[in-house]
């Protein structure tokens, strides 16, 4: 059997989701797969100076904006030799890696990762799988685009047309968001109302902010349930955003504290709208049939993707003040959400992904 190595990131949760999103549809082709945090390749301490600096970047309000569009869109001095750095740690591990385990396609959704990659390929280009770069970032910064990627596969023209800033000629495919398995067959609203604890006719929203449970999630959730919406509100892995959250569920009986959980496709429907930062969790609700109001709280390449998202429709935006949050809820509580795109809405994903591979000689 064929065997793909996909290379993720654990910098919050998108990449993880989108690299289990191409292992399924490979395992369903035949393939067998394997997933590395590019992160934990890097060494613990490495791993988590990186994780640090990023998080501090994003607390610090317009620094992450001037670095994103000033330095890593454009490719600027500063960001190539931050990647320059990490390659040169991560390049010898991942060489280790392929000797070790014989591959015939490799996948990054890590722009790391893409580095490395390309920095082992020039060492050893005649033997090198081909390589598949999987970005859904709206705008791929300069990280993303190395020469000697085969393919890159993105989820808009816009996508596309920033992939071939870099390079001109570049192969691209654009490709559908793919969605996790339980996102195609998600449970009814009753039922999932029933195992959440939500009243049947109750306005009722999902407030959630990524793995990182980013902005001042705790404190929109009470103000919501102050203003009689049940909230079913998600920490992710932020344990401290937990404790606060289980705070506001003590002082407002509205609020329904969650730790990190895989429910998230029942969660959606036990929801009349979806409040989240922009990332992937967006084409997740529209899959499930729910409207977005989208926070304003991801600074650089999270603002491309928020303009992006209120240009497929269906969305709102907000800012991140509990009273704005409020008024903005309340009041696309009241407009229409999309229609449902699940069950046979996986196949334009496959019949995607499946001609990205054949164009790699692959299938």
């Amino acid at each position: 059997m064929p065997h793909a190595l996909l290379l993720s990131g654990s910098l919050g949760q998108g990449h993880d989701v989108m690299a289990a999103a191409c292992a399924d549809s490979l395992r369903d082709r035949g393939w067998t797969t394997s997933t590395v945090d590019a992160m934990a390749l890097l060494g613990q301490r490495s791993g988590a100076a990186g994780e640090a600096v990023f998080r501090r970047l994003l607390a610090l309000p317009g620094v992450y904006d001037a670095f994103h569009f000033s330095v890593l869109r454009p490719g600027t001095g500063p960001a190539a030799l931050m990647e320059k750095a990490a390659v040169a740690r991560l390049a010898p591990r991942l060489r280790e890696l392929l000797d070790r385990e014989p591959t015939d396609l490799v996948v990054s959704v890590f722009a790391t990762a893409a580095g490395a990659v390309h920095a082992v390929r020039r060492q050893d280009a005649g033997s090198f799988p081909p390589h598949m770069v999987f970005c859904t970032d709206v705008t791929p910064h300069r990280l993303w685009v190395h020469d000697s990627t085969d393919l890159f596969l993105v989820t808009s023209e816009v996508a596309a047309a920033a992939v071939r800033r870099f390079r001109p000629e570049a192969a691209t495919a654009v490709v559908p968001a793919p969605l996790r398995r339980p996102f195609y067959c998600p449970p009814g609203r009753a039922a999932a109302r029933a195992e959440f604890g939500v009243p049947e006719e109750a306005r009722c929203v999902l407030l959630m902010s990524g793995a990182w449970g980013l902005g001042p999630v705790a404190e929109a959730a009470e103000a919501l349930g102050a203003a009689g919406v049940h909230v079913l509100a998600a920490a992710g892995r932020n344990a401290k955003l937990l404790a606060r959250l289980r705070a506001a569920e003590r002082r407002e009986r509205k609020v329904h504290a969650l730790e990190y959980t895989e429910r998230v496709p029942a969660l959606m429907a036990a929801a009349d709208l979806v409040i989240t930062s922009s990332g992937d969790t967006c084409s997740e609700a529209r899959a499930i049939g729910r409207r977005l109001l989208l926070l304003d709280v991801v600074p650089g390449h999270g603002r491309d993707n928020l303009q992006h998202e209120l240009e497929l429709g269906f969305a709102d935006v907000t800012g991140a003040a509990p009273g704005d949050v409020v008024r903005a809820a309340l009041a696309a509580l009241e407009r229409p959400g999309p229609e449902p795109s699940v069950g046979a809405r996986r196949e334009p994903w496959e019949k995607a992904f499946g001609e990205a591979l054949g164009g790699l000689g692959l299938s």
